[in-house]
């Protein structure tokens, strides 16, 4: 004895049974209908609207993007400035290496920055985007990214790879300070 078997099509599905049982019923699935990405007025961006997308008539047409922001108050260093700002610094420096296709750096962003507030004079915060400096990336072995390291008179001292709870961070940067 056959057993039945579904099909499923985008809206409908068939249910076939050995044709000593029943013929074939259509069963009517209803999907669920996309309308666009939830917003907040205050942080959403707007973008006109293309024929290829949703359009959502409690907008007036136009879709809302809830992407954040990813800039944040810590300096990017180039590699022309490297030697000067980080290892030459008389304070412990904390380099967040990212880029700005990366997801989790866009995570760890806010933490770098809070971090750079918290221990504003005892700490210095920057970032280095491994796009622009590949040079600077290669010669720390930066493989994944975010990666996060910590500098203390012109030496790596230790490295945190991925977005990291800020407690962890914290643990870290405590002990060279």
């Amino acid at each position: 004895m056959a057993s039945p078997t579904l099909t499923f099509s985008p809206i409908t599905a068939f249910v076939s049974a050995p044709s000593s049982f029943l013929p074939p019923r259509r069963i009517s699935v209803r999907l669920p209908e996309f309308h666009g990405l939830k917003s907040n007025p205050r942080s959403a961006s707007v973008v006109p609207f293309s024929r290829s997308m949703s359009r959502d008539p409690r907008r007036g047409g136009r879709v809302v993007c809830e992407a954040q922001e990813t800039a944040v108050d810590v300096v990017a260093v180039k590699e022309d400035e490297w030697q000067s700002v980080v290892l030459d610094c008389e304070l412990p420096v904390l380099v967040e290496f990212w880029a700005p296709w990366c997801g989790p750096c866009r995570m760890i962003h806010p933490v770098v920055d809070e971090l750079s507030k918290d221990y504003s004079g005892k700490l210095k915060c920057y970032k280095v985007n491994t796009d622009e400096c590949p040079n600077i990336a290669t010669q720390y072995g930066i493989r994944s990214i975010p990666t996060v390291m910590v500098f203390k008179n012109g030496e790596k001292k230790d490295a945190v790879i991925g977005a990291v709870p800020k407690s962890t961070l914290i643990t870290c940067v405590e002990r060279f300070l």
